[in-house]
């Protein structure tokens, strides 16, 4: 899995019933043809990222099929999920 591109909206609490901010970021991946992930439109994972007092966090994450939106019931191994909250930590930074 390799993460290509990405597009990110901060989310707005209108209520200020949240501590910190959330960020919805949602990155477009390059998964093998082999994996059972794989789909031909494409691959994408939603990304619920939290940035608090306590510090940074992947709240939640699903993966989907670009064009359909159907959502795929995969979780992160170990390692792609450091990946991911590395990406996203990094994009976060930038804003």
């Amino acid at each position: 899995m390799n993460i290509t591109d990405h597009t990110v909206e901060k989310l707005e609490d209108p209520f200020g019933l949240l501590s910190g901010d959330r960020y919805e970021i949602f990155l477009d991946l390059d998964i093998d043809e082999e994996d059972e992930l794989f789909s031909d439109k494409g691959v994408g994972l939603r990304v619920l990222f939290v940035v608090d007092e306590s510090g940074t966090k992947i709240s939640n994450y699903h993966f989907f099929e670009k064009g359909s939106e159907k959502v795929f019931d995969f979780a992160l191994e170990e390692d792609e999920e450091q990946l991911v909250f590395d990406y996203c930590q990094s994009i976060i930074r930038e804003e």
